[in-house]
């Protein structure tokens, strides 16, 4: 629901009222006091017809389903100001003389009137079997937002928790690389010891190998 039609709404009700209030004590009056009266009266009309126009651009400026629904009060509304305009034409007639008028007071103003009342009091309950449907859809579009914003939220934690899992699974992966190069190194490396140790041996073995292939001379037999 519109706040601002609800607004332009209240006013409009106000306006009613006091319109058919003043149409009543305008029928008991003549002269200068009467047009005084009905000369009131076309002005809280305008007004009241200028409501009407302004509720009209509001409602059709919403939403397709609120919009249906104060349109449909706005027909209500538009039956009730022309029956204000009715009892108006009636109130300037200047040709009823004293019987007509009574006798229009007792019964189609009298009905208007009360067929007027018991519309604006129709219109007033209409009014607040609206407002109370309206305020169930803001309580469900409040708990909507409240579910949706929920929602984004916990989207957040998971996507920050992703962030952190692909973080981790790359460090693991830096974390085999390494352990991968340090695996080469140390292969390379057992490699050359073994290697080294080859050479040592060769190198240490060589020298011993040619003492051994040495005839051995008795010290006799050089002195003989």
């Amino acid at each position: 629901m519109s706040d601002v039609f609800e607004r332009y709404e209240r006013q409009y009700c106000e306006i009613s009222a006091n319109l058919s209030k003043k149409c009543t004590a305008a029928a008991s009056l003549d002269g200068e006091r009467k047009k005084q009266k009905v000369s009131e009266i076309q002005t809280g009309l305008d007004e009241a017809e200028s409501l009407i126009r302004k509720m009209d651009l509001e409602a059709r400026s919403l939403q397709p389903n609120v919009k249906a629904v104060l349109l449909a009060k706005l027909r209500e509304y538009k039956s009730d100001l022309n029956n204000l305009k009715s009892e108006v034409k009636r109130l300037v007639s200047g040709n009823l003389n004293a019987a007509s008028r009574d006798e229009l007071l007792e019964s189609g103003m009298a009905d208007a009137l009360t067929a007027s009342a018991d519309q604006r009091s129709r219109l007033m309950m209409s009014t607040e079997r609206v407002n109370q449907s309206t305020d169930r859809i803001k309580d469900s579009r409040r708990t909507m937002l409240e579910t949706e914003e929920l929602g984004v939220s916990i989207l957040q934690d998971l996507s920050s928790q992703r962030q952190s899992l692909l973080h981790a699974h790359n460090t693991l992966h830096g974390v085999d690389d390494n352990v991968s190069k340090s695996k080469k190194v140390l292969t390379a490396m057992s490699r050359r010891m073994s290697r080294n140790k080859w050479i040592i041996v060769l190198f240490v073995g060589l020298p011993l190998g040619a003492k051994v292939k040495q005839p051995l001379v008795c010290p006799v037999c050089v002195v003989l």
